[in-house]
This record gives structure tokens, C-alpha cells and sequence, in this order.
């Protein structure tokens, strides 16, 4: 029995009760949504309930007495073995070990289906991540982006979500300027402008673009050429090292466009007609202090040029309206430097008519690299700036994706490159890599052995304390990752995975799956190969949601 069919169980239960008039709903009091979770001490039960405490003020009880009516009804229900009433009124509930037993049977059922859900059916969501300038190689605020933003995408798109992977390319403002002197400068044998960008990587994009254009100095309007082609080398390079670290954009969405397509001026004179701007100091403004924003936003400067939110208001409008797959909800993934722009792009949405919850502004901290206990600070090929292939060469894909995703986004990371190439359990990623792997071994010493599953499995087996810790845990996955979701937050998936790699290693280490030479295959072996088969599809599933690799060998 899974978490979700138990508390879909105690749902019919309740409404079996209210329809009796065992309890009765006050009036406008609607049913509370049953929810079931692993209780903090294995002595409490499989699975515990709220239900009563939930349920008490809506039908005028006492919650122990609430939870006295429940608990004798869902001791009834097949599968579940004793109900016992805790504390205000918690229901502590204990299955059977065949019930119990039959959640490694749907895991492997289910395959990669498991741990997936409708949630989000139907709705479209705009998910924008990395967007970085293409002035240089991604840094490792970024990385992270490309990582965190990846795994989160995975996770919507389980949960039923239709994800649009987005990327900004920011061809509009002065950082493209400093990038086109730079390459300028590097041409002409010229030192680095002050405000400008240095490392190998502008030498090698200056070399490309004279191998194109050789007359590129000579020509009428040198910086012209060397932002055309430097641009899009530079972009092109961003794209191929985002696809080698596993990450993918279905848009590229240019912030000129808006501008050229004059979009922008549209959206801005509507708002002017329709009362949404004011005009005041020679300039026109977004009153956003009436939605929470700490000041109101200049959209037309008073020398007529565009302010930066000008652009804010187009691109979020776009998002909404576009013709296909126009967005139910905009996530956008901003670095440390860009908390500011939460409450201008929360009330650029009500402005233009959304709810607040159809805009979601995330703000990634700063990633630090330490190795040898002192920080890592430069990269030869970005200058002054450690880079995503800078974390790739040290650590590979998997352990840098893995690390970026499993820490809260609204905390700094030290990632410690001396762990995370370690052979050992306290790097994370190797930890349940190796689990992974360790199951897929189980599998296949059963498998020659004698121990095949199409010959029977008695769940009721499985009834060990070893076994049902196991179980607990991998019928908390579903649960993970639909909060994962909800919450807008990987690292969830990531430390889940970590705490079942745990229960694994333990089961492991004193449950035989495959007999020994001079024993017969029995119902136990094969009911244990088949937890052993379940543990192995969930962390394969769950590896998979974060972009990192299951191996079979390690």
C-alpha cells in the first residue's frame, strides 16, 4: 500500500463517517485534505495522520474523540493492522507486512512512472534560468542556475507540468558595449579597457573573428562587425558548454527584439491610456508602491529613452501572450545581485493584470570554490571569474550538478572540490551513485543465482525492521517530489535521495537477496530481490529528475 492509496483509504473512510452522521460538518465547513507522513520514531506506526486535529473545529468535537471515531473505522480497512490515537489526537497507523510489502511491487511496476503525478496538468510554465550576458563564459552563480533550474524544470514536467526552458539574452544594454571594446582592444594590441573583460577566452574569440573577417579593423564601422560576430561566437560557446553539462533552452529570447519589434512602445502606450503610468519630472512612471515595490519604477526616462523596466514589462507580457505555449506561470531565476528586482516584476504582473502567484522570482546565492582549505578565486580562461568548465574539469558533470542542486538556493555554497572527488560516503553524489550501483549488482548475482520474480513474491515477507524502514522510505517519494514542485525547490529531491541511499545500505548490509551456493532459491530471496529492484528504480528516478547519471558500475 503506497502513502497516496492509504490516504485516499482514510478520505472514503471520513466521508463514509460524515455520510452515517457519525460527525457532522458545521455550516460552510468543507473536508480537509488527507494527508499521511512517517512518523520521527519507528514505534509510532508506518504512517501518521493530523485528520482529527484538522477535523475537530469543523465538526464541533473534541479531536480525541474525533480521532476515537476515525480510528476504529480505518482499523478496518484491509491492509492496515492497528490504528492507536497519540497525544491531542494523531492517528498512528501500522499496515500489515503484506500491505506494506506491496509498495515494492508498484514501484517496479510503475518504472520511471513512479513518483509522478497530474498535479500540474494542463498548466504552462514559463521557467527562465541562467540568462547570462554572452560577454563571457558562464561564471558559477550560473552554473548553479544551469543546474538547479534544470532539475526543477524535471521535477514540474513529473508533476504534469507543460515547461517552457527559457533563456534571456541580454543584446540590449551597455555589458555588450564592453564587450565589443574589449574584443576592440585585444585586436589592436591595445590594454584591456578599464571597465572591460579580460582572459584567454577574448583572445580566442578576437583570433575567430578575424579569421572571418580579416578587413574587420579596416572597415567603415569596425565595432559593428566585431559585435555581430563576437556576440554570436560568444553565445554559441555558451550554449554548447550549458549542452555538455546537461542543460537545454527550448527559447532563446532576445531582449532587443521587444525594442526592434516595437513591442515594447505598444505595451507602454496602452499603459499610459489605460492610467498606468503617471507623468512627473519630465518622465514617465509605474506607480508599483500601490503592490508592495520599495519605490516607484522610471519606464520612460525624461531624454524619451527607455529605462531598464521598459524591457521588464515587454518580456513578462510576452511570456503571458505569446502564441504558443503562453504562460500560466513565470518563473524567473535571478542571481544574488538582482533581489531588487522581486518587487518591481511581482508588481509588473498585477500591473498588467495577473496575480501575484502567476510570478515567481527566485534568487540563487553565490557559489565559492575551496580546494586545499583555501578559496578558489581565478580561472585563466575567464580572467577573473571561475567558470562552469572550470567546476566540470575538477569535479566532472555529476558531482558539480549534483552538489549546485542540493542546497536551498537562498543559501551560499562552499563547494569543496577535494570531496567531491573523493571514492567515499561523505561525498554525497558517490554515496547514492553507489547505492545505485550496489542495487544494480544485487540484481544481477540473483539474477544468476536462480532468483527470478516471474516464480512468485510473498509480500508479507518483507517484514523486518531492515525491510519496512526501506519501505517507509521509498513510499515517501512521490510525497518529495510533488512538495519539491510545489515549493519551487530541488535540493528536496537531492536530500531524499540521500536519506534512502542511507536506508539502503543498511537493508543491504543484513538482508540476503541471493542464496548461498548450497541453498535453495526461496519466496524470501525473491520477495527481497524485488525491494532490492524497488530501491533501485527510485534512485534511478530520482537521479534522473536531478540531470545526473544512475551507473550500474562504480
Amino acid at each position: 500500500m503506497t502513502p497516496e492509496e492509504l490516504s485516499d483509504a482514510i478520505t472514503h473512510v471520513l466521508k463514509d463517517t460524515i455520510a452515517a452522521g457519525q460527525l457532522t460538518l458545521v455550516d460552510g465547513a468543507d473536508l480537509p485534505q488527507v494527508r499521511v507522513e512517517r512518523p520521527k520514531s519507528r514505534e509510532h506506526g508506518d504512517w501518521a495522520t493530523n485528520l482529527a486535529l484538522q477535523l475537530a473545529k469543523k465538526v464541533g468535537k473534541n479531536p480525541r474523540e474525533v480521532a476515537a471515531i476515525l480510528a476504529e473505522k480505518i482499523a478496518h480497512t484491509p491492509g492496515v493492522l492497528r490504528v492507536d490515537i497519540a497525544g491531542p489526537g494523531f492517528l498512528n497507523i501500522t499496515l500489515d507486512a503484506a500491505a506494506a510489502g506491496t509498495l515494492a511491487a508498484t514501484i517496479v511496476e510503475a518504472g520511471e512512472s513512479y513518483g509522478t503525478s497530474d498535479k500540474f496538468a494542463g498548466k504552462t510554465i514559463n521557467l527562465e534560468f541562467v540568462s547570462a550576458n554572452p560577454t563571457g563564459p558562464i561564471h558559477l552563480g550560473g552554473t548553479r542556475w544551469a543546474a538547479v533550474g534544470d532539475a526543477l524544470a524535471n521535477i514540474l514536467e513529473a508533476e504534469g507540468a507543460n515547461v517552457v526552458r527559457e533563456y534571456y539574452f541580454n543584446d540590449h544594454g551597455t555589458q555588450i558595449d564592453r564587450f565589443v571594446n574589449s574584443l576592440l582592444a585585444a585586436a589592436k594590441g591595445e590594454p584591456t579597457p578599464e571597465d572591460g573583460y579580460a582572459g584567454d577566452y577574448i583572445t580566442d574569440i578576437k583570433d575567430q573573428i578575424l579569421a572571418q573577417r580579416p578587413d574587420a579593423l579596416d572597415a567603415e564601422n569596425p565595432a559593428e562587425i566585431f559585435r555581430e560576430i563576437g556576440t554570436e561566437l560568444m553565445f554559441a560557446q555558451i550554449k554548447e558548454s550549458l549542452h555538455r553539462f546537461g542543460t537545454d533552452f527550448n527559447v532563446f529570447f532576445h531582449e532587443n527584439s521587444v525594442f526592434e519589434s516595437g513591442e515594447a512602445d505598444r505595451i507602454i502606450e496602452q499603459m499610459k491610456q489605460d492610467g498606468q503610468l503617471y507623468e512627473a519630472e519630465g518622465a514617465w512612471w509605474m506607480r508599483t508602491t500601490n503592490y508592495g515595490d520599495d519605490k516607484d519604477r522610471v519606464v520612460i526616462k525624461s531624454d524619451g529613452n527607455h529605462a531598464y523596466v521598459a524591457g521588464d514589462i515587454a518580456y513578462f507580457y510576452d511570456k503571458m501572450t505569446r502564441s504558443e505555449n503562453p504562460a500560466d506561470i513565470a518563473i524567473y531565476m535571478l542571481g544574488a545581485d538582482h533581489s531588487g528586482y522581486v518587487g518591481r516584476l511581482k508588481a509588473i504582473a498585477q500591473i498588467l493584470g495577473y496575480q501575484p502567484e502567476q510570478i515567481e522570482v527566485m534568487i540563487g546565492q553565490l557559489v565559492n570554490l575551496v580546494k586545499d582549505g583555501k578559496p578558489v578565486r581565478m580561472s585563466k580562461r575567464a580572467g577573473n571569474v571561475v567558470t562552469l568548465e572550470d567546476l566540470v574539469e575538477a569535479v566532472g558533470v555529476d558531482a558539480a550538478r549534483y552538489e549546485l542542486i542540493r542546497y536551498s538556493v537562498d543559501s551560499t555554497i562552499d563547494i569543496d572540490l577535494d570531496l567531491l572527488v573523493q571514492k567515499s560516503s561523505d561525498n554525497p553524489v558517490y554515496y547514492v551513485q553507489y547505492a545505485h550501483a550496489r542495487t544494480v549488482a544485487v540484481m544481477h548475482h540473483a539474477g544468476n543465482a536462480g532468483v527470478n520474480l516471474d516464480d512468485g513474491v510473498d509480500t508479507a515477507l518483507l517484514n523486518t525492521p531492515a525491510d519496512t524502514e526501506l519501505l517507509a522510505v521509498l513510499g515517501q517519494y512521490p510525497a518529495t517530489v510533488r512538495t519539491a514542485a510545489e515549493f519551487y525547490e530541488p535540493h528536496r529531491v537531492s536530500r531524499y535521495l540521500e536519506n534512502l541511499a542511507t536506508a539502503y545500505h543498511r537493508w543491504y548490509g543484513i538482508s540476503r537477496v541471493a542464496p548461498k551456493s548450497d541453498e535453495p532459491v526461496t519466496d524470501l530471496h525473491r520477495t527481497r530481490l524485488l525491494l532490492n529492484n524497488a530501491a533501485r528504480q527510485v534512485l534511478a528516478n530520482g537521479l534522473g529528475l536531478l540531470g545526473v547519471t544512475a551507473p550500474e558500475r562504480m
